[in-house]
């Protein structure tokens, strides 16, 4: 029988945008039926064994003062504005209001560059960790990203000195993030393809290869074979994910831009977009080690002591069908929030997304047990992910 290799195709996708673990809950529930009685099948997912990791090698480094949770550990500014979305599209001034009212609060300052030199300095390498795996329609706004931007500079950052970054440069390209969007901004990949499209070099190495940095990686014990078609995204196969040089070698600080979606019950927010943007291999991570990857791969050293604020780019995301791009399921939440501390800032992340499935008929009440992998952090010491010690301060611009 000939392979369905649309559905295969899809699957790969699933992986590449880490819709997997909601693919198998999605799976699980088939198997559930419509009266939520457990079926016989649905213990042998339930019961996967937990496959090791090397999560003690993250604490061999020391920490620093800039370590995570950073400068404010369990703080978060949440900014609203019904101004920020006109006609479907983020509005840039009002993006960049709303980033300095939040900066403003969350450092207690009343100047926006000294506000802005408590977490980055003139001459350091600054990357904007962006998310553009859904596509175009569900990425980190340009509206937040040159805001972000035009405040660096402002608080006299060099543009020489930002990278907007992620795993994919070809994803990156095909959401805007280019030469000729950003002058004088480099935008950097992971994975890469030559102007034929190809993803191997001359020699038949893929480029990707060459921007992985063996010296650090999260090892995990659980593999999965790739096919031709897959493992340019994944760079390498066996148990091994390696971290991006991008984040080793490139960078000194790193400001995280992700873009507020569901994950199922769950979301995609800070962590995950650190955690599985920043590592190789990540396919055969989702099925066991979801939550595992999002906090762990956040507690090494490259990540754990470079990540210094978080800006979630709510203005727009998705409340159900993510962290794919499913336009029946946008909505416009009008928000940024802005933390030092990745956990609490996903904690408070997710009050936004559950509102929003209970008022649509999703789900009936709030269900944060499903942040497995925020309580994970927390025992990590990345960040605090009890509500009730997080300090929220809201401010609705009107």
């Amino acid at each position: 029988m000939k392979e369905n290799s649309l559905n295969r195709r899809k699957f790969f996708y699933l992986i590449g945008t880490g819709s997997l673990a909601v693919t198998l809950q999605s799976f699980s529930k088939l198997l559930t039926g419509k009266s939520g009685k457990q079926s016989i099948s649905e213990p042998l997912i339930q019961a996967q064994s937990k496959p090791a990791t090397n999560i003690k090698d993250a604490a061999k480094v020391p920490r620093t003062s800039s370590s995570m949770p950073g400068k404010y550990p369990g703080k978060v500014v949440h900014i609203k504005s019904t101004k920020a979305v006109i006609n479907n599209e983020p509005v840039e001034s009002e993006a960049y209001a709303m980033i300095e009212k939040a900066m403003l609060e969350i450092t207690g300052q009343k100047n926006l560059r000294k506000a802005w030199r408590i977490f980055v300095k003139p001459g350091e390498k600054i990357g904007l960790k962006v998310n553009p795996v859904a596509g175009k329609d569900l990425a980190t706004s340009h509206a937040v990203v040159k805001s972000v931007i035009k405040q660096l500079t402002e608080s006299g950052i060099k543009k020489e000195n930002i990278i907007i970054w992620d795993r994919r440069e070809m994803q990156l390209q095909e959401c805007g993030f280019t030469p000729d969007n950003y002058p004088g901004i480099t935008v950097l990949g992971t994975e890469q393809q030559d102007k034929s499209g190809s993803y191997y070099d001359k020699e038949g190495k893929l480029y990707g290869e060459k921007n992985i940095d063996k010296d650090w990686y999260y090892y995990a014990e659980v593999e999965q074979e790739y096919d031709a078609e897959t493992i340019p995204f994944m760079i390498n196969s066996g148990k091994y994910s390696y971290f991006s040089k991008i984040i080793t070698q490139d960078l000194d600080k790193i400001i995280n831009i992700p873009i507020l979606k569901n994950a199922g019950a769950s979301i995609t927010n800070a962590m995950k977009n650190l955690a599985f943007g920043s590592v190789s291999n990540t396919g055969r991570l989702h099925a066991k080690l979801w939550n595992d990857t999002c906090a762990e791969v956040c507690a090494f050293a490259p990540l754990r002591d470079k990540v210094v604020l978080n800006i979630c780019d709510a203005l727009k995301g998705c409340f159900n069908g993510g962290p794919g791009a499913n336009p029946q399921f946008f909505c416009n939440y009008n928000s940024i929030l802005v933390a030092s501390d990745p956990v609490s800032i996903d904690r408070i992340a997710y009050d936004i997304v559950a509102e929003k499935r209970i008022a649509e008929g999703l789900q009936k009440v709030s269900t944060p047990q499903v942040l497995t992998f925020l309580s994970m952090a927390d025992a990590l010491r990345l960040g605090i992910s009890d509500k009730e010690k997080i300090n929220i301060s809201v401010i609705d611009l009107g």
